[in-house]
């Protein structure tokens, strides 16, 4: 944003938007948020799903999502609009939530 507007909300839509899915939100999400983006011209859509620990990156072109990479793992993510840095997709999976998952799996 060139300059910070002295507004209640803004009219410029952001380069990129992440959504980070949950069961109870999922569905809108992916759908009606998803066109609603596609509309104001979103350029960048990443959907991070924290149970399947996973990255979706989609891009904008005439329109319509096109899906660039499903990430899993701990492969390198380095995707636009944030191409010009590097980082392990396991990063964004604190160790509370892994250690969380160990702990209710019985001695």
């Amino acid at each position: 944003m060139p300059e910070y507007p002295d507004a209640a909300y803004f009219t410029i839509a952001p380069d990129w938007i992440c959504e980070v899915l949950s069961p109870s939100t999922r569905r809108l999400d992916q759908s009606e948020k998803r066109d609603l983006y596609a509309r104001e011209g979103v350029l960048h859509l990443w959907f991070v799903d924290p149970d399947a620990r996973t990255l979706e990156d989609f891009e904008l072109r005439e329109g319509q999502w096109l899906l660039l990479a499903t990430l899993a793992g701990d492969v390198p993510v380095s995707h636009p609009p944030f191409d010009a840095i590097t980082f392990p997709l396991d990063a964004l999976w604190p160790e509370v939530i892994a250690d969380a998952g160990k702990a209710n799996d019985g001695p």
